[in-house]
């Protein structure tokens, strides 16, 4: 495929596969990648109560070491044969700013790569973890109204993200920018404002940040499109915003997940 995939999860994510590093490597060599990111789900920050019923949304603060010295061990282990980096996906929460920062301080120092991502929403009557289920969102729009009201709210909590002081380690790549539509096919937003997400990217622009072109929504029901689809990655390359592919595989056998598909939705002149 010869292509880089900068979103991969692995045994350490809770709610993903058991399969193990070696497995994503090696289907990664098998399918001619020609590297890829480990971005396993940071530990959410101190103090922050995981909204979810199984509490499974990331891995746990006491395996971090285990996860960067296996990386490390692998990278050696398989330098002649792909490039692989270490990463973490990382959680913006609204109110956990501070955490999130002193988390960074601590552990960047490890990491060749990041993404900044947001799943989890605030709002009166506290968290919600947007993307966890149609029920979950049904129950948002319930709560603020409309669906427009959750999008604005997605929107809003990522611009913060965006903006947000996390210091020399902040991510400089932002997930799935589009992950409120997954559920589009069940809640469809018939009065979507292109406006606030064109504002969402001139931030992007502004900060020198990259995209996450997230190949997973293409595989979901009630999706069907990559994240972010055509429109959105056509306003992004107006701006000169760089994409980099992500398959964001929770098993081997999701590695380079919708990228055939993603090249005919919006063909990006530009390496991955």
């Amino acid at each position: 495929m010869n292509v880089y995939d900068g979103h991969v999860h692995t045994p350490y994510c809770p709610h993903g596969s058991k399969d193990d590093f070696t497995k994503y490597i090696e289907r990664a060599i098998e399918l001619g990648l020609t590297g890829l990111t480990f971005t396993e789900h940071a530990p959410l920050p101190a103090g922050f109560h995981d909204p979810t019923p199984h509490k499974d949304s990331a891995m746990k603060l006491e395996h971090m070491e285990a996860y960067l010295q296996q990386i490390k061990e692998l990278k050696k282990e398989y330098e002649r044969d792909l490039t692989i980096s270490t990463g973490l996906e990382v959680d913006f929460i609204e109110g956990f700013e501070a955490e999130t920062k002193t988390f960074l301080d601590t552990y960047g120092p490890y990491l060749d790569d990041s993404i900044l991502s947001v799943h989890f929403l605030k709002t009166a009557k506290g968290y919600h973890c947007m993307d966890y289920s149609p029920d979950v969102f049904g129950e948002m729009i319930d709560e603020l109204g409309t669906v427009q009201d959750v999008y604005a709210l997605y929107y809003r909590t990522l611009k913060r993200s965006i903006q947000s002081e996390l210091g020399a380690y902040k991510p400089k790549r932002i997930g799935h920018i589009s992950l409120v539509m997954k559920f589009q096919q069940k809640y469809p937003n018939l009065k979507l404002d292109k406006e606030m997400i064109r504002e969402t990217l001139d931030l992007v622009a502004k900060q020198k940040l990259h995209l996450d072109y997230n190949g997973s929504g293409m595989n979901k029901p009630l999706c069907r499109e990559p994240y972010p689809p055509r429109w959105i990655v056509e306003e992004a390359l107006k701006r000169d915003i760089p994409f980099v592919y992500g398959s964001d595989a929770h098993s081997a056998k999701e590695l380079g997940q919708g990228y055939v598909n993603l090249m005919k939705e919006a063909p990006l002149n530009q390496p991955f």
